[in-house]
């Protein structure tokens, strides 16, 4: 899926909109995304200046919203948002650089109704940048 096609599914848009292509998704259980990290990024202008560095928490956001194309992509979900509404086990193993490549993974775990747990990875050069489990509520 290409920025059309998730802009389609996903409610965010600039400068809140942090994937940039769909490779794999699997409705209702897996998505995997793609995060092209330019210098021309609007966080970068304070983060760090000097040695610019992708916030961990954008990194967390672009996970919530590689998971929520996995929820939203369920035809009962269509035309609903996906409220990130908890975060546990994070941990941030290195740092993300302008001309990174962002690969978000999202396995959902557990669903009981409206909310659910996914199991979220970002790497850069198949190396493991962040973890994290995200919880989210599908709501209108």
């Amino acid at each position: 899926m290409d920025i059309t096609e998730i802009q389609k599914v996903l409610p965010h848009r600039y400068p809140f909109l942090l994937i940039d292509k769909i490779e794999e998704l699997v409705p209702g259980q897996k998505a995997v995304a793609i995060k092209n990290v330019t210098m021309n990024e609007y966080f970068f202008q304070g983060h760090f200046p000097q040695e610019p560095v992708m916030p961990g928490v954008l990194i967390i956001e672009a996970l919530a919203q590689t998971g929520a194309m996995a929820v939203l992509s369920l035809e009962e979900n269509k035309g609903k948002i996906a409220y990130f509404v908890g975060i546990d086990k994070a941990k941030f193993r290195k740092k993300v650089v302008p001309g990174d490549v962002l690969k978000l993974e999202v396995e959902v775990i557990k669903v009981k109704g409206p909310a659910g747990v996914g199991k979220a990875v970002a790497k850069v050069n198949d190396k493991k940048v962040c973890e994290a489990e995200i919880t989210f509520i599908v709501g209108r």
